[in-house]
């Protein structure tokens, strides 16, 4: 049988909720013992999910996001839905520097945090129906690799 747990949250798509999801995934994380590197990963790869819901889905409206965790051994799972405006292009969406808002000082380098601290990223997206962002990370992978090597 596989060791898994799950949570999630649900919270209003304002700004000050943003450090909320950071830190609520960041204690459920906590029971894999992940690095501290790799709380930072998942914790910024949350953030700029939920800042793109906040900011991109919504246009800054207060509407609700939905954060779910899932744990299964040493994978962690984490699912940031919104129900906004949704993405015309994905891929596009996904280029780096790409930003539909460059006169609000975005960058277009949230999907690429993502994709560079976690394992895998999909995004799910459908015009006025929202957008959903999968992200996983195999948690202690580099311990095992260090603690034989030390031996």
């Amino acid at each position: 049988m596989k060791n898994t747990n799950e949570m999630e949250i649900v919270f209003d798509s304002c700004s000050a909720n943003e450090r909320f999801a950071r830190v609520a995934v960041a204690s459920f994380l906590t029971q894999l013992n992940p690095t501290v590197e790799e709380v930072a990963d998942v914790k910024t790869a949350v953030s700029e999910a939920v800042t793109n819901s906040i900011i991109h889905g919504y246009d800054n409206e207060i509407h609700k996001i939905s954060v779910r965790c899932r744990i299964c051994d040493d994978k962690f799972y984490v699912t940031v839905r919104d129900e906004g405006k949704g993405i015309e292009d994905v891929e596009q969406a996904m280029q780096p520097m790409y930003t539909t808002k460059p006169d609000a000082d975005r960058s277009g380098m949230g999907f690429s945090f993502m994709e560079a601290f976690m394992d895998q990223v999909e995004v799910e997206s459908e015009p006025g129906k929202g957008t959903t962002v999968r992200m996983e990370k195999t948690i202690g992978k580099g311990r095992n690799l260090w603690t034989t090597q030390s031996l």
